[in-house]
């Protein structure tokens, strides 16, 4: 999937750009040393440029802070990847990757992967779901599910924590708030575990195979489950869903990926923010008991977690016309991708930029993206975090790192750990 670069030596070109060394850049994103610690590597590549281009992909990559504002907010930006120069939706595409092709084009119809107006018609049927009045009223509901997880945990000794409580946790939550039944927690986990590698672009046959049988099965389950309520009274988020879909607002296909896709994302975020924080919190034991002392500052802790170790590595924009940005003129067609874990610690946003300050402010960070593809299940992924802090500092009067915690390396973008053991006492 190759698309044509144009370098903007005509148009004041900077020497740093045009001297700029060949990186095997889809090598280096794939190599389990970097997926383990890539900080020291993105620091280097964006002290050399704050935006880098792969001629063998057509891939524009954006690791400076400022540079992705820019992208993200920009209207000549948008997420629909079938204006992707030479990419899946391309006819050479379909043809040389028929299993590809289906994959993506069933994935294609939902709200992260549309532009206006068709974005704002599919955001405006679930964006209500997660205004903030709407997800407080959930409060109850996740402070039981993480109850319900701490009581069956032991006062004492090494738990698992991924697989105890912030796997656990987010996937609970979102089988309430779709009406779900206990049962399918596994398939669901499954499911996700194939469809989340969409994200990492670069997806090996086997790969795309296994994500296209999970999305086949998921919407077909997705598809029975709406039958089963379809006619019964309905608040909330199916009740919301339903009604798009009688009233047409929504067609059967967006309605399914929609949900897919909102299941799959929501899941997986919160998993790697509890996670990912919780890890950084257990490496930083004066930042722990910042956080027991005062629990007022949960809220910037949580972002500050968001910044420090996002939960994903890459966030894709295809340019919708030409744009000039980091001494690069990208073509329309051409897709961009930033790097997130670079923007995040880029030093001429963020002051000490490495360190873990459960209190800092004007936490600009990319994490959840940006402009009017800002993650419409951020303030619900922040009522879960937060929620699961409270509970696990209010049971454990101490935590810390009991062996090795070891990062997911089967993905190149969601970046989460596979297991984290924990030492714990009761409070």
């Amino acid at each position: 999937m190759v698309c044509q670069a144009e370098r903007t030596a005509d148009v004041g070109q900077s020497p740093a750009v045009r001297d700029l060394p060949a990186i095997d850049w889809w090598t280096m994103l794939a190599d389990p040393v970097f997926l383990e610690s890539p900080y020291p590597e993105l620091a280097r590549l964006r002290a050399l440029a704050p935006v880098h281009h792969d001629p063998v992909s057509g891939v524009y990559f954006i690791l400076g802070h400022r540079e992705f504002a820019r992208v993200s907010k920009s209207s000549a930006m948008g997420r629909d990847t079938r204006l992707w120069t030479g990419g899946w939706s391309s006819p050479e595409y379909a043809a040389e990757d028929p299993v590809g092709f289906r994959l993506y084009s069933q994935f294609q119809p939902q709200m992260i992967n549309s532009d206006p107006p068709d974005h704002g018609r599919m955001r405006g049927v679930y964006e209500p779901a997660f205004h903030p009045q709407a997800v407080a009223a959930l409060e109850p509901m996740i402070r039981a599910e993480a109850d319900r997880l701490i009581a069956a945990m032991p006062d004492s000794g090494v738990i698992e924590m991924i697989d105890a409580f912030a796997g656990p946790l987010p996937l609970r939550v979102l089988r309430n708030l779709f009406d779900m039944p206990e049962a399918m927690d596994d398939d669901i986990a499954r499911w996700s575990a194939a469809l989340i590698k969409i994200g990492d672009i670069m997806m090996t046959p086997e790969q795309k195979h296994d994500a296209l049988d999970a999305l086949d099965t998921f919407k077909a389950v997705l598809r029975r489950h709406l039958a089963e309520r379809r006619g019964c009274p309905h608040s909330g988020l199916i009740g919301r869903v339903l009604v798009a879909e009688e009233t047409r607002v929504l067609d059967e296909e967006e309605t399914l990926t929609n949900l897919v896709s909102m299941l799959v994302a929501g899941h997986e975020t919160t998993v790697t923010l509890i996670g990912n924080g919780l890890l950084l919190l257990l490496q930083n034991p004066r930042e722990m008991a910042r956080l027991r002392a005062d629990r007022g500052l949960m809220r910037t802790a949580i972002e500050e977690f968001l910044r420090v170790e996002p939960g994903g590595n890459m966030i894709l924009r295809i340019a919708r016309e030409d744009m000039e940005i980091g001494g690069w003129r990208i073509p329309a067609g051409a897709p961009v991708v930033g790097l997130i874990g670079a923007v995040n610690r880029d030093p001429l946003r963020f002051r000490n930029p490495d360190v873990l300050d459960i209190g800092r402010t004007a936490n600009a960070h990319a994490t959840f993206g940006g402009g009017i593809h800002f993650c419409v299940g951020a303030p619900l992924a922040r009522l879960e975090t937060q929620i699961a802090f409270d509970a696990l500092l209010d049971r454990f009067s101490h935590m810390s790192v009991a062996g090795r915690a070891e990062w997911r390396l089967d993905r190149i973008n969601a970046r989460g750990l596979g297991s984290l053991p924990v030492q714990v006492g009761a409070a």
